[in-house]
């Protein structure tokens, strides 16, 4: 339960920033915002200050049928505007049914009402752009800032190349394992992300490289190894082996990392915050990249994908290990949002930004029906793919 508390929580942050970075850049630009909402429809509430009474005023649920048209799931990604949302005098912000999102509603944004200077229609192609580029631009800035708090009170931290400038060590460097490949030596015995490396057959392990050097001179023999997890000490057996042809040395297909723990003072752990952001923002524009790209040549996942389960127990085992943990897991989070939100796939910012773009280059906006058409087949495939990843999260668990 507290698991679900905390992934929520995190949830909450990150949809909030993405959401108020379009709210806010819509607003500066002019147009009018009908609704800023948490999750998606059917609304359960919501709540607006009405301009006459200056007073707040609750909008329970949404519209009963036959009397106004329902903002409903599908409308809310690519259909028209509702006389619903003309009924309010200003923007309702509300809270949804469907706990995996949020969205920002602006007057026009689906083509509609591009004589109204409100409009998100009535604007400049640039202005557009702005607009929409501006939740991702949020995600980035609450990752760099998030960051930044956590190399003020600690921040785990890759000491392989020894320790930076400026740093104070809280917590000497442990061998740590990153990842785990599929089919691998490592797989097969039970090693998990997150597992660290106590001792290898004869050998306590100090460092990544120690460890790797053992393995290459011990190929096809069954070793004990000795892992930390969740406080207690497991033993595993692992044979080390060529893992992949072609290979040279026998390895246990693992990536491991000599992470410590290391704080920077404020004016430099801001710095590094967002320099952290950066090439961690770029790491995943790579990571994007190797995905599409094995997955269309047949070879498969280069790697695991998770969905909202998957996810969340990320981000439950990151808060059992403390606050700067939990702030390192919900940066990338907030970092893998943006990058996936700014891809040109239909339903998302980056497909809206690609629409624009086509526009402008063939001279004339793509025609309405189409482009919500995209956007429609785009969103409900991205909650197939949503479905889909979570039912393997799910089987995984219960395995």
């Amino acid at each position: 339960m507290l698991t679900v508390i905390i992934f929520i929580l995190v949830l909450a942050v990150l949809v909030l920033a993405h959401e108020f970075g379009h709210f806010i850049a819509a607003r500066k630009s002019g147009m009018r915002v009908y609704e800023f909402g948490f999750g998606f429809p059917p609304r359960v509430l919501g709540i607006y200050k009405d301009p006459q009474t200056k007073k707040f005023v609750w909008v329970w649920g949404s519209p009963k049928s036959g009397k106004t048209k329902s903002t409903d799931l599908l409308n809310t990604v690519g259909g028209e505007e509702t006389k619903e949302e003309e009924m309010f005098p200003a923007t309702v912000y509300s809270l949804n049914l469907l706990p995996l999102g949020g969205f920002c509603k602006i007057k026009g944004e689906n083509g509609g009402s591009e004589n109204e200077t409100d409009s998100f229609g009535a604007q400049k192609a640039w202005k557009k752009i702005v607009v929409l580029v501006a939740g991702v631009t949020m995600n980035f800035l609450l990752a760099g800032v998030l960051l930044g708090l956590g190399f003020m009170i600690g921040l785990p931290a890759d000491l392989s190349d020894g320790v930076p400038n400026n740093a104070k060590v809280i917590s000497p460097a442990k061998v740590l394992v990153q990842n785990v490949d599929n089919d691998s030596p490592a797989k097969e015995a039970g090693v998990m992300f997150g597992d660290e490396i106590v001792s290898l057959g004869t050998e306590q392990i100090k460092s990544s490289a120690q460890m790797v050097e053992y393995v290459k001179t011990h190929g096809n023999e069954a070793i004990n190894l000795i892992v930390k997890r969740g406080g207690e000490e497991k033993t595993l057996v692992v044979t080390p082996r060529i893992v992949k042809a072609g290979e040279s040395a026998p390895r246990l297909g693992v990536a491991l990392a000599d992470a410590g723990v290391i704080s920077f003072p404020w004016y430099i752990a801001i710095y590094k915050g967002f320099v952290a952001a950066f090439w961690a923002l770029i790491n995943i524009f790579v990571a994007f990249y190797l995905l599409i790209k094995n997955l269309i040549i047949g070879q498969g996942l280069a790697f695991e994908v998770s969905g909202p389960v998957g996810i969340a127990t990320i981000v439950g085992q990151s808060a059992k290990m403390g606050f700067n943990y939990l702030l390192q897991v919900t940066s990338m989070i907030s970092l893998s949002l943006a990058a996936m939100n700014i891809l040109p796939i239909p339903a998302l910012d980056g497909g809206r930004v690609l629409f624009i773009i086509i526009g402008k280059i063939i001279r004339r906006p793509v025609p309405l029906k189409y482009e919500q058409l995209a956007h429609t087949i785009g969103f409900m495939l991205l909650m197939i793919l949503i479905v889909v990843i979570t039912w393997r999260d799910v089987v995984g668990l219960i395995k």
